[in-house]
């Protein structure tokens, strides 16, 4: 079976993700082509993951079947999470091209991560809540979030800890923070994620978040809105 690279991009439109293939020789040229031309009109593609694998065209269209429900018709693209596709295919064998920063194991345990820490779900009520806690090392961080039909925001002004080594989620990443201040609003998927950007590792929001009596914001997770 022929040998090829089968590759992943964002593209500006979120949640819209583009997987394709190429030959192992054109693989630098066709990055940098759609990343200066973008693809059936959409612009702002970015790479982000990408294997050599045997059989590359019967694995592409494999994956393309199985996100099938998810295609632009008549394209390459996908309306994905991008972490869902980025778990597949890390997770086929083969020689990992890009990223060349983390191994092939790495990025599948992150893409996991992200998919785990997204998919969290239960209720809290429309309020505001804050996020004290004592960080060793570091000191304390104080975080204020608002929740308004149901969307977990944390707010601009928020004192944030540092990041470790090791998995660090998209939305503490890609977070605007200077001298520890978040500096705008950020809305959030769940407590978790919100407490990822204040504390700055991995927490279990539902125990970190407090209402302004100072419930733990657990007691409602389980209540009906």
């Amino acid at each position: 079976m022929a040998k090829g690279i089968i590759y992943l991009m964002t593209t500006v439109v979120s949640g819209l993700i583009k997987i394709g293939k190429t030959g192992n020789e054109q693989f630098e040229n066709r990055m940098r082509f759609l990343e200066s031309n973008g693809y059936a009109n959409i612009t702002g593609l970015k790479r982000e993951f990408a294997i050599e694998v045997d059989g590359y065209d019967e694995k592409e269209k494999l994956i393309h079947d199985i996100f099938s429900k998810s295609r632009i018709v008549g394209t390459e693209l996908f309306a994905l999470d991008i972490e869902v596709a980025k778990s597949l295919l890390s997770s086929l064998d083969g020689k990992q091209i890009y990223p060349k920063d983390k191994s092939k194991k790495e990025v599948f345990k992150e893409s996991t991560e992200e998919i785990k820490l997204k998919t969290e779900v239960g209720f809290v009520p429309d309020g505001e809540y804050v996020l004290n806690r004592n960080i060793k090392g570091f000191g304390k961080v104080n975080g204020k979030a608002i929740v308004k039909d149901g969307v977990f925001t944390v707010l601009k002004g928020s004192f944030c800890g540092n990041t470790g080594k090791g998995y660090v989620p998209s939305i503490r990443r890609n977070a605007k923070i200077k001298d520890n201040i978040l500096q705008e609003d950020i809305v959030c998927m769940n407590p978790s994620s919100a407490g990822w950007i204040v504390i700055g590792k991995s927490n279990n929001g539902w125990v970190e978040w407090k209402d302004l009596q100072g419930n733990l914001i657990e007691k409602y997770r389980d209540k009906e809105k």
